[in-house]
């Protein structure tokens, strides 16, 4: 049989061309490019190429050159529909053997390959000399002779999944029907576990799989390179090897190596892609030596052993992954079960039994049956949609003490994922559960601490601030008593009062709005015009300050309303421009810019400017931070009552660094639309 080989992006070529060709005469291979044919013409595998032009020009005359210069001696037919006089002679300077003009005709074709071919015979019957006398002519007991070998070729398939006993039951049988005396089998090395491919990628030896006639422990220590000798010569040329050949004559390696293991010829085993092993065999157990016709059935029959061979490599790495995956999940302190779309359990971990199987741990199975209800009910939903169910926490009723986190998610083939454009429902369900007791209570602790280290922290900042309010009032009332009379001392004791009052007073309503618990019928509509007013006059009472307080803002720019808490925004707002006024006391000025922000949700942005130095990049980054202050005075909490007011209100206060001498600006956004506070 004659390989033919098509290059071709056009189907109706590649059709056309195997519908009149003899499929008993010529085996077809199709590709669409040349370099997926390198390793066929490399090793003398392709007999001719046909090669279909679309378009005749440089890029189909290096195309021609490049299959000439991979194989010199490979007749090449171009297959054209645009015939060009001046291409045809580039190409047949390149060495095409015939230039012709679509359609394909039969019997065009067939007759240039007639001439390419004139010794071409038909391919060698099952009732060659390899199961027949050659002494006698055939006769009708020869052919059922001959049939029978074929069946029981095909009964050594059967063992497909088991390496070791395809290969022994192969060489027996090639003993018992042509009488191989000894023969062994060397293989390369599989991928192991988890390997992308059925061979190792990085192994370069064959070694011996199995043999008869010798003994195998002497060929443990024996191995075939794919670089040099037996080996490397059957990897490159792909073809059957004598012993008494030229090729073999010349190569001390091939030599050494024929004496070494005693043999006459070596067949490569192909899977017709690459090169899984090699074959070694002696003379007949009468001494003659095997005839062309019988090595070429060998080489093909060898061709199926390696099919079945690397089915047989990628059945055992499949089931080294299954097992591999398995005792991972198996020792996972998480539980872990598999479901299938019919409700059957697939798999199930030790640590999933101890947790569904409380009374009995040992039992084999998990059935569905076993599952709570409601994860039931919920594993049952996942099968069906093919939606995940987010983690969750889970408490059992056998076991009321322990916090569960349980995930459910679904498995589905790449094949099965879409049909027709729909999704498709999943193979199966994982359920994943994991006891997280420790990590909750953990968890809490770590809570319960950071909220007494957050008390630790304010309290120390409170006490601090109400002790600072409660100097000066101190002082006077140890004074009291011998200047009572004095207008001075009144005077100073009315204003000492007075501050501290207003610091207690301000300290004690942050604490309130940092703590409040907001509720939606605290919702009433604000003016902003009034509101900025109103805060501005609550901030100047709380600065101390010699010098009167300014403010400047477009208030008639807008009828604005807001809508939420007004003595909790008032207060915000109210921070957030004493803030403003501390910022520089030699000239408090406030300046206030209102505008509406572009969009649909109609955003109000207030612009609150200073005229001090600025936000430096690192306290504009913590100005909102709890206790965090650039002044000696305050506790350090107000920016982050007026952002937590702010945010309750579905708002965001923004405080930018400021560029070298310009002021500090606070940006705030409320939204102008019929709000909800937030709870």
């Amino acid at each position: 049989m004659r390989s033919i080989l098509v290059l071709t992006q056009q189907t109706t070529t590649a059709s056309a061309l195997t519908s009149v060709l003899d499929s008993v005469q010529f085996q077809i291979i199709v590709k669409e490019q040349a370099g997926e044919a390198e390793f066929l013409l490399a090793r003398g595998a392709i007999d001719a190429v046909i090669l279909d032009v679309d378009d005749p020009g440089p890029r189909a005359l290096r195309v021609i050159e490049e299959l000439k210069n991979a194989a010199p001696i490979c007749p090449v037919i171009v297959y054209t529909s645009d015939r060009q006089p001046q291409w045809e002679e580039d190409a047949y300077l390149l060495g095409v053997a015939h230039v012709l003009t679509k359609p394909v005709r039969s019997r065009m074709l067939n007759y240039l390959l007639t001439r390419l071919f004139p010794q071409h015979v038909a391919p060698v019957a099952l009732t060659a000399p390899a199961f027949v006398d050659k002494s006698r002519a055939p006769s009708g007991h020869d052919s059922m002779r001959s049939l029978e070998a074929l069946r029981r070729f095909s009964g050594v398939l059967t063992h497909s999944l088991d390496a070791n006993g395809l290969l022994k039951q192969f060489l027996l049988l090639l003993r018992e029907v042509i009488g191989v005396n000894r023969a062994i089998v060397f293989l390369r090395k599989p991928a192991g576990v988890l390997g992308g491919a059925p061979l190792a990628a990085d192994d370069r030896w064959l070694r011996s799989a199995c043999a008869i006639g010798l003994d195998q422990s002497i060929l443990q220590h024996f191995a075939l390179s794919l670089g040099a000798g037996i080996g490397g010569h059957l990897h490159q040329q792909g073809r059957i090897l004598r012993a008494n050949t030229k090729e073999a004559t010349d190569s001390r390696e091939i030599t050494k190596e024929f004496q070494l293991l005693g043999a006459q010829v070596a067949i490569p085993i192909l899977d017709r892609e690459s090169l899984l092993g090699v074959a070694v065999f002696d003379e007949r157990l009468t001494g003659e030596p095997f005839s062309n016709e019988e090595l070429a059935i060998i080489f093909h029959m060898l061709e199926e052993v390696a099919l079945a061979l690397r089915n047989s490599w990628l059945h055992d790495q499949l089931k080294g992954n299954r097992l591999m995956v398995a005792d991972i999940l198996g020792h996972l302190g998480s539980g872990c079960v598999v479901i299938g779309s019919n409700l059957a359990t697939l798999h199930a971990n030790n640590a999933a039994r101890r947790i569904f199987l409380p009374a009995n741990p040992t039992k084999s199975n998990l059935d569905f049956a076993d599952l709570p209800q409601q994860l039931g009910s919920w594993v049952f939903t996942v099968l069906k949609t093919g939606i995940p169910v987010p983690p969750f926490k889970h408490v059992f009723a056998h076991t009321p003490d322990r916090i569960h986190s349980v995930e459910i998610l679904p498995f589905r083939s790449d094949s099965a994922a879409v049909a027709n454009g729909v999704a498709t429902p999943p193979n199966a369900a994982l359920l994943l559960i994991e006891d997280v007791t420790e990590h909750e209570r953990a968890v809490r602790l770590e809570m319960e601490a950071s909220n007494l280290r957050l008390v630790r922290s304010m309290s120390e900042h409170l006490a601090h601030e109400i002790g600072n309010a409660l100097v000066p009032m101190s002082t006077h009332q140890q004074m009291l008593a011998e200047n009572i009379t004095d207008p001075e001392f009144q005077v100073s004791l009315a204003e000492a009062m007075t501050n501290g009052v207003k610091r207690i007073s301000r300290l004690a309503s942050q604490m309130v709005f940092l703590a409040r618990d907001w509720a939606k019928d605290l919702e009433v509509s604000v003016p902003v015009g009034e509101l900025i007013v109103d805060a501005f006059h609550e901030a100047h009472t709380l600065h101390p300050g010699k010098k009167v307080a300014q403010l400047s803002f477009n208030r008639n720019a807008g009828p604005w309303i807001i809508t939420g808490d007004v003595k909790a925004l008032r207060h915000a707002f109210s921070e957030i421009m004493l803030n403003a006024l501390q910022a520089n006391p030699d000239d408090p000025t406030v300046s206030v810019h209102l505008e509406e922000g572009k969009g649909l949700d109609r955003q109000l942005r207030v612009e609150v400017r200073d005229s001090g130095k600025g936000f430096t990049a690192e306290t504009a980054l913590r100005a909102p931070e709890p206790f965090f202050s650039t002044r000696n005075v305050g506790v350090g909490i107000g920016l982050t009552v007026s952002r937590h007011i702010i945010e309750h209100h579905r708002g965001r206060i923004d405080i930018p660094a400021s560029a070298s001498g310009e002021p500090g600006v606070v940006r705030i956004s409320l939204p102008l639309s019929a709000i909800t506070v937030s709870s």
